[in-house]
This record gives C-alpha cells, sequence and structure tokens, in this order.
C-alpha cells in the first residue's frame, strides 16, 4: 500500500513512517522544510514537498495514494490565532483529504485526542473541581466544544466527528484518539520534558491538590502500531484509543520524576491562583482526570503495547540521563 503521511517527521511520525515501511508499506511524507524533507528521506519514505496550508497540495498526494495518516497540525497557529485558528485549519485540512478518498473505500486514519466523560463541561476551568470518573471508552462521542478561550483540550472534536462522517462517503475513516502523554527515548517536548523543565525552574516538582487525576500515557511505538493496525484493518467510522497506561496519578507521576531529578514532589492547591502561578501554560489541563480504556481497540484490532510503561520508560537514558 501507498501511504501518504503528514507530519512524517514529529515525534509520532518518526514512529509511524518505519513501521510501515516494515510492513511493506511504501511511505510518502509531507515536509515543509529542507531539515524536514532531511529527516524523512532517512526514515526510508519518499518526500512531498508542500505545507499543510496548501489544501491543493494535500488534495492531490492524498489521491495519488491508497491510503492517509493524518499526524501533523500548524502548531504556528496555536502561536498566531490559537485554538479557534488550529479548529479551523485542521477542518480545511480533513475535508479537503476526505474530500480526495470520497467514494474510494481507502483508509483515512486521522489523530484525535483523549477526554474524559468526567471533565465533560469542566475542561480548561482553572480550579474547576478535579471529577474522578470511570475511563472514557472508545463508544464515547467526542466532548462537545466548549469556549474556545478558556483553552479547551476539545477545540479539535469537532474534526473527529467530520472525520467519522466521511464513513458515509465512501472512505475508510477512522480516528486514533492518542494518550495525553506519549513517551519514547526520543520525546524532546512532550509532558515529561516539560513537567521537568519546570520543576528545575521552580526548585520542586507540583502536583494539583492530591493528586488523584489521572492521565493516560503510551509509548510513542506502541502508537505506531496501531496507526498500522488502524489503516490495514480498522473499519470505517471508528474511534480507536492509543492507551497504554490507562490512567497514572499526577502525584504518582511527580513524584518519580522528582525522585529521578533528585527535587522533592510538593502538592499546588487546585485553584486559579496556584495553579497557573506554577504550571503555566499547562493550567489548563493539569487538574483534569483523563483515565481512559483501550480494551475495545485491543480485541477488535488485536492490539497489543508491548514496550515499557510511562514510571519504567523514564529510566531509558534520555528523560534523566546519568550525570
Amino acid at each position: 500500500m501507498h501511504v501518504f503521511v503528514t507530519g512524517p517527521s514529529g515525534h509520532a511520525g518518526s514512529y509511524v513512517v518505519p513501521e510501515l515501511i516494515a510492513a511493506g508499506h511504501e511511505v510518502t511524507g509531507l515536509a515543509r522544510s529542507d531539515e524536514s524533507a532531511a529527516a524523512v528521506s532517512a526514515l526510508g519514505a519518499k518526500v512531498r514537498r508542500g505545507d499543510l496550508a496548501d489544501l491543493d497540495v494535500l488534495k492531490v498526494a492524498a489521491a495519488e495514494s491508497d491510503g492517509v495518516i493524518h499526524l501533523g497540525y500548524r502548531a504556528d497557529l496555536l502561536r498566531s490565532g490559537g485554538l479557534t485558528a488550529l479548529r479551523d485549519s485542521e477542518l480545511a485540512i480533513v475535508l479537503a483529504l476526505g474530500d480526495a478518498l470520497a467514494g474510494t473505500n481507502k483508509p483515512l486514519i486521522v489523530a484525535g485526542s483523549i477526554g474524559a466523560p468526567s471533565n465533560a463541561g469542566r475542561a480548561g476551568r482553572i480550579g474547576a473541581p478535579i471529577s474522578l470518573g470511570r475511563p472514557a471508552t472508545e463508544d464515547d462521542p467526542a466532548l462537545p466544544s466548549g469556549p474556545l478561550d478558556e483553552g479547551t483540550l476539545v477545540s479539535r472534536n469537532i474534526v473527529e466527528t467530520i472525520v467519522l462522517s466521511f464513513a458515509e462517503k465512501g472512505v475508510r475513516s477512522s480516528v486514533v484518539r492518542i494518550s495525553l502523554i506519549v513517551h519514547s527515548p526520543t520525546d524532546r517536548a512532550g509532558f515529561l520534558v516539560g513537567l521537568t523543565g519546570l520543576a528545575k525552574q521552580k526548585g520542586f516538582v507540583a502536583y494539583p491538590g492530591a493528586g488523584a487525576n489521572r492521565w493516560p500515557a503510551v509509548h510513542a511505538r506502541d502508537l505506531a502500531s496501531l496507526f498500522h493496525l488502524a489503516l490495514e484493518k480498522g473499519a470505517a467510522g471508528k474511534t480507536w484509543h492509543a492507551v497504554g497506561n490507562e490512567g497514572v496519578p499526577f502525584r504518582e507521576i511527580a513524584e518519580a520524576v522528582a525522585k529521578r531529578i533528585g527535587l522533592p514532589a510538593k502538592s499546588v492547591p487546585a485553584d486559579e491562583m496556584m495553579v497557573p502561578r506554577y504550571f503555566g501554560g499547562l493550567s489548563a489541563v493539569v487538574t483534569g482526570d483523563f483515565v481512559a480504556s483501550s480494551a475495545i481497540t485491543r480485541q477488535a484490532l488485536g492490539w497489543a503495547p508491548v514496550q515499557p510503561g510511562l514510571i519504567e520508560d523514564m529510566d531509558n537514558g534520555h528523560y534523566f540521563p546519568a550525570a
């Protein structure tokens, strides 16, 4: 199968592309810059020069492929236009890809985000009570769109709904909802990196309140294998959960980081004053409880994560190299 991949040189893409090639697929990756093109070539894929803003390039590349995996997003828009601009960009991108594949029954796999029923209606509201609810499942609908100026996680959920609707237009479309934490030996900008950087600035590792709220995690290699399975076996109109650890308590994560960098772990009151003071840009999500299940995904696709879990992977030599 000839697969067109957006975001091939990103953290997830750098694992998805080799996974597909090892399985015998031919991969073409979208590359905006010379640096990205070199990285895509180094992974063993062909290069399609272009930008996510160039919808005509995306349509042509999708039409020429046997399937599409959409991992990329315009991070620059978060700085210039915020979540509203990002949402509008994502809508335009997936509509272009869906239009190019309409009536072909070719697969379109789009990256999404894990939400949680317990956070519906409160996501992004700093200081809202931490609500420990049931695990989110693949059968849960996308969280309803919330006030974008509150920094919610749900700006992409309308995108998820549109992608799944392509199944009615002859596209084998599906969404892979990705855990909030994707960890690996090559993670350079993820949650653990950010949490460690904050701790070194502040002198301690913080967790909100009692730190009982839970965050799901997945290893990048296991994530790549899920995209591979969804491409080859996934039914149209389905949602899959890339969840290795269903929900690691925030306090456990903070204490594990603290142990490895030699700083104390401390509780920060989960209120509108203290959380932003410590967590800054992470304040809108840090108090959320995002526990999620991947049972349906494992049963339907035969996905079986085999890589180290989150806490174990902290000792891989990348996050906390020996002095």
